[in-house]
C-alpha cells in the first residue's frame, strides 16, 4: 500500500469512527434532500467543485444533495441567502475566499458577518492563484520580474477579474511584499483577464488555477509561481511564491461548505464527517485535482480559524486600497 492509498484509508476509518460516535439523534439526520447553494453561475470553478462534493456526499449521507446556483455581487447574494436560511442542516452553501473574506470587506451591500452568521463545516479544496506572464515579457523568474518592475516602475500592466476581486488583491499582496509598482487593468471576469495576458494587453496576471491551467499546459502563457505554500500537483515544476523569494506570501482560492448560524453542532459534525469520507475517496480526489483543485480536509474549528486569519490579512490590503 503506497502513502497516498494509506492516507485515504486512514481518512475513511477516521470519518467512519466519527459517524459511529455520534448520538442517535444526529445519526437520524439527514432524512430528506439537502440544498447546497453555489453562489456563482453554473460552469465556473466553484460550481464544478461544488457539484463534485455534492455528488460524493450524497452517496455517503444516503440522501440527495442538490445544487442551487445563486450568483451576484461576487458571490455575496448567494451567501446572504444561505445566512438567512433555516439552521436545520437542509440548506448549506459553498463558502469561498470571495464570499467569506473579500466580499464582506469590499462589497458595501453585504449584511452578513462571515463568522457570526455561519457555522463552518469544512474545506473541500484549495486552488492556488498562479503568477503568469505574457509570452512576450522577457523574464524567466519571479526575481527577474521584480527586478524588471523596479527598474521600470509603472511600465508593466497587471490584469484582474475586477476591482477588489480576489485576483486583484492577490496582485496587490505581491506588489506590497516586493515594493514594486505596476498599473492595474481590471476586467469583468477571469476569462477576460486571461485573454488579456495571452494577447499582451497586460503582462502580468495572478490567475485562478482553473482559468489558466489549460493555457499554461498548452504553452500559451508562462507560470512563474503558485500562491499556495506547497507546489501544485498539476504544476509540479512551478515554484511556490515563497520558494521564489517572496517570504510569507500566500494567495489561494479555497472552497468549503458552511451552514447558517445556530445549525446544531451534531449536524455540523455529521456533515464534516461525510465530507471527510467523500474526500478520502481516491476517485473524488482525482476529479478535484483534474479541475485544478487540491483536496484539503479540515475540522469545523480549523476552517473557521482559516477564515478569521484571512479576514485579517485581506483586511489590511483593502484598508490600504481605501487610503
Amino acid at each position: 500500500m503506497n502513502l497516498v492509498t494509506l492516507r485515504h484509508a486512514v481518512g475513511l476509518v477516521a470519518s467512519a469512527a466519527m459517524l459511529a460516535a455520534m448520538p442517535a439523534s444526529a445519526q437520524k439526520y439527514p432524512e430528506r434532500t439537502i440544498t447546497m447553494i453555489v453562489p456563482f453561475g453554473a460552469g465556473g470553478s466553484t460550481d464544478i467543485v461544488g457539484r463534485i462534493a455534492a455528488e460524493a456526499m450524497s452517496k455517503v449521507l444516503g440522501v440527495s444533495m442538490i445544487i442551487e446556483n445563486k450568483g451576484g455581487a461576487g458571490g455575496t447574494v448567494g451567501a446572504q441567502a444561505a445566512a438567512n436560511a433555516a439552521p436545520d442542516g437542509y440548506t448549506v452553501t459553498m463558502s469561498t475566499t470571495s464570499t467569506h473574506v473579500v466580499g464582506p470587506l469590499t462589497v458595501e451591500t453585504v449584511k452578513y458577518h462571515p463568522l457570526k452568521d455561519f457555522e463552518h463545516i469544512g474545506m473541500i479544496a484549495e486552488t492556488p492563484y498562479v503568477l503568469v506572464i505574457s509570452p512576450k515579457l522577457a523574464v524567466n523568474s519571479v526575481k527577474e520580474l521584480i527586478d524588471y518592475a523596479k527598474k521600470n516602475p509603472g511600465k508593466l500592466n497587471y490584469g484582474s477579474a475586477g476591482q477588489g476581486s480576489t485576483t486583484h488583491l492577490a496582485a496587490l499582496m505581491f506588489l506590497n511584499a516586493t515594493g514594486t509598482d505596476m498599473l492595474h487593468v481590471p476586467y469583468k471576469s477571469n476569462a477576460e483577464s486571461t485573454k488579456a495576458v495571452l494577447t499582451d494587453e497586460v503582462q502580468v496576471l495572478f490567475g485562478s488555477m482553473p482559468a489558466v491551467l489549460g493555457q499554461i499546459k498548452g504553452g500559451a502563457i508562462r507560470a512563474l509561481a503558485v500562491g499556495t505554500t506547497s507546489r501544485s500537483p498539476e504544476l509540479p515544476n512551478v515554484a511556490t511564491m515563497q520558494e521564489a523569494g517572496v517570504p510569507g506570501y500566500r494567495a489561494s482560492l479555497w472552497l468549503g461548505i458552511s451552514a447558517p448560524a445556530k445549525t446544531p453542532a451534531s449536524v455540523v459534525n455529521r456533515l464534516n464527517a461525510a465530507l471527510g469520507q467523500a474526500l478520502a475517496d481516491p476517485a473524488v480526489a482525482k476529479r478535484l485535482q483534474d479541475a485544478g483543485a487540491e483536496p484539503s480536509k479540515m475540522t469545523p474549528a480549523e476552517f473557521s480559524k482559516l477564515i478569521s486569519a484571512e479576514l485579517e490579512v485581506y483586511g489590511k490590503i483593502v484598508a490600504g486600497m481605501k487610503k
